[in-house]
């Protein structure tokens, strides 16, 4: 089988409004990272977070089963710590084996802005 995906993923842009929490959860802001493990085998991820005046934050750690994906909001990431609010960062992802990281912002603070999404850097 063609081997899919990378290793090493990068988003180099990141941002979480303090939105209001009380909302219906599927229209809070949020940064997802879709994650596709195309192998049979389960990945295991290590994800970090830079910021531009603080130090790093992570490594968070997920495991992925083999075939399966995985929205995973920036939002609900707390351990090793949880994400400030209205702060720039960038993240970086690796796994043991190679998977597909695609980076989507729903931004619901106004009507106008809303949704966007882009392939993050693999290497």
């Amino acid at each position: 089988m063609e081997e899919i995906g990378k290793k090493i993923w990068v988003i180099a842009e990141g941002f979480i409004p303090a939105d209001d929490e009380t909302k219906d959860y599927k229209f809070i802001s949020h940064e997802t990272a879709c994650i596709l493990n195309p192998n049979k085998e389960e990945a295991e991820i290590e994800i970090t977070v830079y910021f531009a005046d603080k130090d790093p934050i992570g490594p968070y750690k997920i495991r992925l089963a083999g075939e399966r994906t995985n929205h995973l909001r920036f939002n609900d990431l707390s351990e090793p710590a949880r994400l400030p609010r209205d702060t720039d960062f960038s993240s970086i992802f690796r796994s043991n084996i190679p998977i597909v990281v695609q980076h989507t912002r729903l931004d619901s603070r106004r009507t106008d802005i809303a949704l966007l999404s882009t392939l993050a850097f693999g290497q």
